[in-house]
């Protein structure tokens, strides 16, 4: 039997649907949503809540002459089902198919590219703006999370859009879910509107009133009756202060009821800006997502089951034993509470655990103020979040030298999620800034032990790990402090120098076991700290080994390799060879960590072809070259495929 979904080419088919058919429609989308998925990874429990909700404004809106812009964009993928690109589906956040969040790059049904949450309003602004000087007519539509929303920057935007008046639709997708479960002052007064029934009583009695025909005088009291109604039960009057009308809330599900009310706010002629409210349910339509939102909110492709706890786990564990022995820690997150590891601790210290929401620039201040009285505050943050408080990480905690602990999570390459979301930017905007430690533990234990260093650091301390598992290696029951700003030499060589920060450690070490079989002996420094840097080991290996490649997970401008070529150059070291394995100038497309890795040639096979490359190009080494003669090298070819572009800071 073929499917209503399968003659779905464009969202003008929609139209020609009866209701029963829309809804057959929908359980067919989220049929395919559970298929593709489940198989491929990505965002589930979000999207099954606005199947209806998208089927609804494709039917009445006329994308791609009206604008969405879908805040956070990880609930597009019914609107990329409706939009062309069914076909290509089942390659969702696969290297070379479609993306996982909105792309402009895309297709124009994407209004703007998106990937962290709070920006929907300001940019569909932005585009409203636009559309009213260059003197156009179309909607600008905005569909935002209730978790979205309590980001700053979303009020920021929906505060000029009151302010300028500007026609703009704003839909708040409320299904009272973030990742994790809301939190905050709004998002409890939007609880209040979807639960409290003596609401609609009282709006529908506001109505009554204002609709009396007993004269001027009389209506005005009667307006001011109504909004006395309304301000007692409806805690988003604030919306209606500033400048919106407020409609809602509309059941998200019951497509005929979303349509009544889209259709009235695309023929609304008073002008100026307009907020749905969209009631919703999170994992709609599939049981196990239904009954666990947060574990369906990110699903991993099937086989691909993790072998050792993660860094995330690993963290949050490590924190656990730390809080135990130090009351002064505590713990910060920005609406990641799984995410980041810290759903342990919050279940141990539920006092001296604070999800602050979708928040980043906050937490770090509030983390500011919580050190100046004292406190350890860890901020455990992904590193594509953390870029959003930059400002806050500068100006708030390293100015005053606070004693305030970044963990950053998912920095490096971060794979399927891709360009919005990777987090090789962490090193370069983080070391610039002066007061502030930045270091990336090799492995488990290390991970261990630079947490507590930080939190008996007494100064703003970074550390940075990669998504997914560990070495496997058993949690420490006691900790030691490593030096700051101290690097270790794992395995000595004196042909070339492996500098290796982080999770390139491991690929250095097994780069340098595939080249002293072919007579290219490597030293392989795991460099521990960008910031400080181990300056007199590096200046020691200068002085010894005339070769150096930096390897780092993270974008070469910036990095621990910009860190080392400054150093060299301040000492007059000219004569040192020296080439920085990086990122290069891009943003790394959505694939796996493995393919990036490879294509980056931050892998052992990579390392390796990179140095022989290296190693052909300069003039003879001392003493290892007659060695070096007596064995037969291995190609580039021979270790992975043709050498590739030589990659240098």
């Amino acid at each position: 039997m073929s499917r209503i979904l399968d003659s779905i080419h464009e969202p003008s088919d929609l139209r020609e649907l009866s209701y029963p058919q829309l809804n057959q429609l929908a359980a067919e989308i989220r049929e395919e949503l559970v298929r593709v998925v489940e198989n491929n990874g990505g965002h589930l429990a979000s999207n099954l809540g606005v199947v209806e909700l998208s089927i609804a404004l494709h039917r009445i809106f006329d994308s791609p002459r009206d604008k969405f812009v879908w805040d956070t964009g990880h609930q597009s993928y019914v609107h990329k089902l409706l939009t062309g690109r069914r076909e290509r589906f089942t390659t969702l956040r696969q290297q070379g198919g479609i993306s996982g969040f909105a792309d402009q790059q895309e297709s124009p049904h994407d209004a703007f590219t998106t990937g962290h949450a709070g920006t929907s309003v300001s940019a569909a602004l932005g585009i409203a703006i636009s559309r009213d000087l260059a003197m156009e007519d179309y909607h600008v539509i905005a569909i935002i999370g209730d978790g979205a929303l309590t980001a700053g920057m979303a009020l920021e935007g929906m505060n000029q859009a009151g302010h300028t008046g500007t026609r703009v639709i704003v839909i708040l997708n409320d299904n009272g879910m973030a990742i994790s479960p809301n939190v905050g002052g709004f998002s409890k007064a939007l609880n209040r509107v979807r639960f409290d029934h003596r609401y609609l009583r009282a709006k529908e009695l506001g109505e009554v009133i204002n609709r009396l025909p007993l004269g001027p005088r009389v209506l005005q009291t009667g307006k001011r009756a109504k909004d006395s109604f309304m301000t007692l039960f409806l805690p988003t009057m604030i919306l209606e202060e500033l400048g919106f009308t407020y409609m809602g809330p509309i059941d998200g599900h019951n497509i005929a009821a979303l349509e009544v009310a889209l259709r009235q706010v695309q023929s609304y002629t008073a002008g100026g800006p307009v907020f749905i409210h969209v009631a919703t349910q999170k994992g709609r339509g599939y049981t196990p997502a239904e009954e666990d939102a947060v574990s369906f909110h990110g699903v991993p492709p099937n086989g691909k089951g993790k072998t050792a706890p993660t860094y995330s786990e690993i963290f949050g564990q490590t924190l656990i034993r730390l809080m135990e022995k130090e009351p002064r820690i505590l713990a910060i997150t920005a609406a990641m509470e799984d995410g980041t590891g810290l759903r342990p601790v919050a279940t141990e210290f539920p006092d001296r655990m604070f999800d602050v929401g979708i928040c980043e620039q906050h937490a770090v201040t509030f983390a500011a103020g919580l050190a100046t009285q004292g406190f350890i505050p860890i901020v455990a943050i992904y590193s594509t979040f953390l870029q959003r408080a930059f400002d806050q990480v500068l100006h708030d905690v390293c100015i005053q030298s606070l004693s305030v602990v970044f963990a950053i999570d998912r920095s490096g390459i971060v794979s399927d999620d891709g360009k919005t979301h990777q987090g090789c930017f962490d090193l370069a905007y983080l070391s610039c800034i002066p007061n502030l430690v930045v270091c990336a533990p090799k492995d488990d234990t290390d991970l261990q032990h630079l947490l507590y260093t930080a939190t008996r650091a007494n100064r703003p301390m970074a550390i940075r790990y990669p998504r997914g598992s560990g070495t496997g290696a058993p949690l420490l029951t006691e900790f030691k402090e490593i030096p700051i700003g101290s690097g270790e030499v794992l395995r000595e060589g004196d042909d070339l120098a492996l500098l290796a920060l982080g999770v390139t450690v491991a690929p250095a070490l097994k780069a340098a076991e595939v080249l002293e079989k072919n007579g290219i002996h490597c030293t392989v420094i795991d460099m521990r700290f960008v910031k400080p840097l181990d300056s007199k080991l590096v200046l020691d290996l200068a002085t010894r080994i005339k070769q150096i490649i930096t390897i780092e997970e993270g974008c070469t401008t910036g990095g621990i390799g910009s860190a080392v070529l400054q150093l060299l150059q301040k000492e007059g070291l000219h004569d040192v060879h020296t080439r920085c394995l990086g990122i290069p100038d891009e943003f790394p497309e959505h694939a796996s960590q493995q393919f990036l890795r490879h294509k980056y040639h931050l892998d052992a096979a990579g390392i390796a072809e990179e140095v022989l490359a290296t190693y052909s190009r300069v003039s003879s080494p001392p003493r290892t070259r007659k060695k070096a003669k007596t064995t037969q090298q291995a190609t580039p070819s021979q270790i992975h495929g043709s050498p590739s572009e030589v990659k240098t800071c």
